[in-house]
């Protein structure tokens, strides 16, 4: 039997027990802490995350269009070679696969097992080769620090949680016992799922401004492309109702940190990715016709 399938087959236990099993099991098998010190809990195996990571990357593949343009192609994987030969081994130990996906998306993403995307969308905003570099090396950052296992197991734990509270619950003569679980699940959400999202987004805003300074590409630049993203993202949520820190939290955050990643910038070696004066438009998705009603 698993980790996971022991902790959720408790069924019938004592709450004061099960919450004490719970957290028996949590601090024998997932502590650990991060590059940057913050305590983490990891209840899955980096096996099982590459496994998940290679299969989300190739349903992707399926469905979004890849890019075939080679200029943008040799763009993206230039700076990504210069960036994960510096990524710790602990991470990734082998090849990382790079795709180009044909979508207006302002997006890219880093997943376990060595696999990096970019959506073309985000290279209308990156205005040369150490934004994209900014961007990637953020997402290489939440691979670096486990984010995903720390994601997938705060899951875990929140749902120990809820479990537990509707054994208190279910013991007690507490009324209105609905609401008191849907304001719990409220309490967890703007408690603890979404500052947990908001450190990790930070964490990998640091760590990747320091990848991509160690890789050779301006540290400064990173802090231009969040004013970049700023002026996108004008009606973004209040930073406390957000998975994300602001963009102007990220902008103070790296101008803090810059001191430090300049150092690795001096001692660097500086590559030479050269960005497409024209990329090609994302293709647009094809309307659904409406059936038309029977006569």
């Amino acid at each position: 039997m698993s980790f996971i399938d022991l902790v959720f087959n408790l069924n019938g236990m004592p709450v004061k027990k099960y919450i004490a099993v719970c957290a028996v099991i949590i601090s024998l098998v997932g502590c650990s802490t991060s590059s940057t010190g913050r305590k983490q809990i990891m209840l899955m195996s980096d096996s099982d995350l590459n496994k998940m990571g290679i299969a989300s990357f190739e349903d992707m593949k399926k469905q979004i269009p890849i890019s075939s343009h080679k200029e943008t192609n040799a763009f993206v994987q230039c700076v990504a070679d210069a960036i994960t030969v510096n990524v710790p081994k602990s991470a990734h130990a082998g090849e990382w696969e790079v795709v180009v996906f044909d979508s207006a998306q302002v997006n890219a993403f880093a997943l376990p097992g060595g696999k990096i995307g970019v959506y073309t969308g985000i290279l209308n905003v990156t205005e040369n080769q150490d934004q994209l570099a900014a961007i990637m090396g953020h997402e290489v950052g939440h691979v670096i620090e486990h984010h995903s296992n720390e994601r997938l197991s705060a899951s875990k734990v929140s749902q120990m949680g809820m479990a537990a509270a509707a054994i208190a619950l279910g013991a007690s003569n507490s009324e209105n016992k609905g609401l008191w679980m849907a304001g719990l699940g409220v309490g967890l959400q703007y408690g603890v799922i979404m500052p947990y999202g908001r450190s990790h987004e930070s964490e990998a805003d640091i760590v990747g401004q320091d990848l991509m300074a160690r890789s050779g590409f301006k540290p400064d630049q990173s802090i231009r492309l969040w004013e970049n993203m700023a002026k996108l993202s004008k009606d973004a949520p209040p930073e406390f109702m957000s998975t994300h820190p602001s963009n102007q939290t990220r902008i103070e955050q790296l101008t803090k940190h810059l001191s430090v990643s300049e150092k690795f910038y001096k001692t660097s070696n500086r590559p030479n990715c050269v960005k497409p004066k024209n990329i090609p438009e994302p293709p647009k998705p094809k309307e659904q016709t409406k059936a038309q009603p029977k006569k």
